[in-house]
């Protein structure tokens, strides 16, 4: 995990989301928890971030890719060939099926849209064991609402 300037272990995160709007929000909020953020927004941009990127801790990934249904899930196999140890984290608005669970990688987080950040921190925390920066201060929405778009 990456390390803060206090000593506090804190995740390094790519975040893989075709909406610029929900990539954005999802940055923004991981930002102020604390943690390092990188960004792509299709799975050709994430692997090339992987691959000039050793301190990625999480691949957080949307399943829909540009239309494709599955595109998160072949991402998320490259990335695990690539970086065995890289923990993931699915998104999607559409519901999960027992097919689609079995396309998982092992170990891996689901997370449903709409999301609201207090759900993002949550599945971090229980799934990852990676908390918020002690001193990071709520961010709008924080109250539980999902934030537009998310």
């Amino acid at each position: 995990m990456g390390v803060t300037n206090m000593g506090v272990a804190m995740a390094v995160i790519l975040i893989v989301e075709d909406e610029a709007q929900v990539r954005v929000l999802s940055e923004s909020y991981l930002q102020e928890q604390g943690h390092r953020t990188l960004s792509a927004a299709t799975p050709g941009e994430a692997l090339a971030v992987l691959d000039v990127n050793d301190t990625i801790d999480i691949l957080f990934t949307d399943i829909e890719l540009q239309g494709d249904l599955e595109a998160g899930f072949n991402l998320a196999q490259k990335a695990i060939g690539r970086r065995p140890e890289l923990r993931v984290l699915y998104t999607s608005c559409h519901a999960i099926t027992d097919g689609m669970k079995a396309m998982f990688v092992e170990g891996a987080a689901f997370l449903p849209k709409p999301y609201t950040i207090d759900q993002l921190q949550a599945v971090l925390a229980v799934d990852f064991g990676i908390k918020p920066h002690p001193a990071a201060m709520p961010p709008p929405g924080a109250d539980g609402q999902a934030l537009p778009g998310l």
